[in-house]
């Protein structure tokens, strides 16, 4: 039996075998995983003697049963013994994926003195006679808290602070790769908003920055604009806006690729929660045609019973027409859809109803919500959120930029003109020479793309406009050093 999902590395496992050492055995074990549907990515020589050979087999597939059943098939073949099996996603993790490490030697007595006391009494008074320094002299200038309770986790639902840890271990390597940014996991064990807000001030003096992350709506739209009110450092939810920046980028070099205009489009939306709402709302900032939402309510309509308050805007503001119908009847001549929801809700057949030259973003992970492939039969343009498709929207596009960005201009706080500059810059890494339909985003390991949302957002914050070359560095730390020390 084959499995019709997709195998990807986030699946990927290695598989220590002994096979007799015959001439075929070699080829065997990787037909065999072949036809389970996996993907051979390596294969190494541990051991060897005159009767036998001891290889490590590695292969992506496409779940965690989907790999049991590789295992099942190996060790069904004549001749193989599976002596061990690693799943690699598992061995990554051991020991968290961050640490901390000392920015300064602690060599001497000397770089004792300076470092801890008697000399970090002065700095101490510093700050005490001009709080604002602190930006300065601390890691504030250069740490974001990413904070999260657990309850809105990647797709998994609420699975709680100690189990959302490696998501945000994840998010802060990935501040830290992508755009130079010190990130710490906040993980919070309670899920009452007063309580977090309360939490997330009293820690915000530390921190240049606050990325909430997998918290679920609509609480997270209160405690980002409680929070928004009462500190003096941006707060920014990746999930809402992280995601709507990179599907705007997207979306308008895709609507350039078919010859479309933002204006003219009909845009589906699947999912109206944190991230769906975020992008409804850029597109709307930007003048897109016209907008349905659908969540598991149905389309949101006006008239609609039962819905809360962010839902009740949504359907307030978009679907001209007040359609009330299923997913499917939605997209019949849009141009555009965009999931943000659950996996395959659509098929192929669906996408054929669209309008000429469509553009499908399906982006529910890891399954999307129609086939990419059954889609690119019909769209002309496909996007998904996977690393293993063309096309893929990854909000790591979006968050080491702007945060670098905030950070190097000292900005109090995240705005909506933000997030449409950060979007304009990673449409713009990509060359409208270098379009087509599977190149309408810039690779996340371009390393154009921090740099160019970096300067983008610092723009914005200094009232001027982008630089000519936003690779540039941003200011020396003698440049960004308070006045009087040298």
């Amino acid at each position: 039996m084959v499995t019709t999902r997709l195998p990807s590395a986030g699946f990927s496992i290695t598989i220590r075998i002994a096979v007799t050492a015959d001439a075929s055995s070699i080829g065997r074990l990787t037909t065999c995983v072949g036809e389970a549907g996996a993907v051979v990515t390596a294969l190494d020589v541990v051991d060897s003697d005159p009767t036998q050979v001891v290889v490590d087999l590695t292969c992506d597939t496409a779940d965690s049963a989907h790999a049991d059943q590789v295992v099942k098939q190996l060790e069904d073949q004549d001749g193989v013994d599976v002596r061990k099996v690693s799943d690699r996603t598992f061995l990554l993790h051991l020991g968290g994926k961050i640490e901390v490490s000392s920015k300064v030697a602690l060599r001497n007595r000397d770089e004792l003195s300076r470092a801890y006391t008697p000399g970090v009494a002065r700095v101490c008074m510093a700050i005490a006679e001009n709080p604002a320094d602190a930006r300065r002299l601390t890691i504030k200038r250069n740490t974001v808290a990413v904070v999260s309770d657990g309850s809105a986790v990647l797709g998994l639902g609420n699975i709680g602070p100690a189990a959302a840890m490696p998501v945000m271990e994840g998010k802060a390597a990935l501040f830290k790769r992508f755009g130079g940014v010190d990130a710490w996991p906040v993980v919070l064990d309670t899920q009452d908003t007063d309580e977090i807000v309360k939490i997330v001030k009293a820690i915000a003096p530390a921190y240049g920055g606050i990325n909430l992350e997998d918290i679920a709506a609509p609480r997270c739209f209160e405690i980002e604009a409680r929070l928004r009110e009462q500190l003096d450092i941006p707060v920014f939810h990746d999930d809402q806006h992280g995601t709507a920046i990179c599907v705007l980028a997207a979306l308008t070099n895709a609507l350039r690729v078919v010859g479309k205009r933002m204006e003219d489009v009909k845009v589906v939306v699947s999912g109206a929660g944190a991230a769906g709402t975020a992008i409804m709302k850029l597109l709307m900032r930007q003048g897109v045609g016209d907008i349905i939402a659908y969540d598991r309510k149905g389309a949101l309509h006006r008239g609609m019973p039962g819905l809360n308050e962010s839902m009740q805007w949504l359907a307030d503001h978009t679907n001209k027409t007040n359609y009330s119908g299923d997913l499917p009847g939605a997209i019949v001549g849009a141009d555009v859809f965009i999931g943000v929801s659950a996996p395959n809700l659509l098929t192929g057949d669906d996408i054929a109803k669209m309008a000429d030259k469509s553009i499908v973003f399906a982006m529910a992970n890891p399954d999307p919500e129609v086939d990419p492939r059954e889609a690119r039969k019909h769209a002309a343009v496909v996007a998904t959120g996977r690393s293993d498709q063309p096309n893929q929207i990854n909000n790591v596009l979006a968050f080491p930029g702007v945060f670098r960005g905030m950070l190097d201009a000292s900005a109090e706080e995240f705005t909506e003109e933000m997030a449409l500059a950060a979007a304009r810059a990673i449409a713009d890494v990509v060359g409208e020479d270098k379009l087509n339909p599977t190149v309408i985003i810039p690779s996340v390991f371009d390393p154009r793309v921090t740099p160019a949302v970096a300067a983008a957002i610092r723009a914005v914050v200094r009232g001027g406009p982008a630089p000519a070359n936003p690779a540039a560095a941003p200011e020396s730390e003698l440049d960004q050093a308070p006045e009087g020390i040298f």
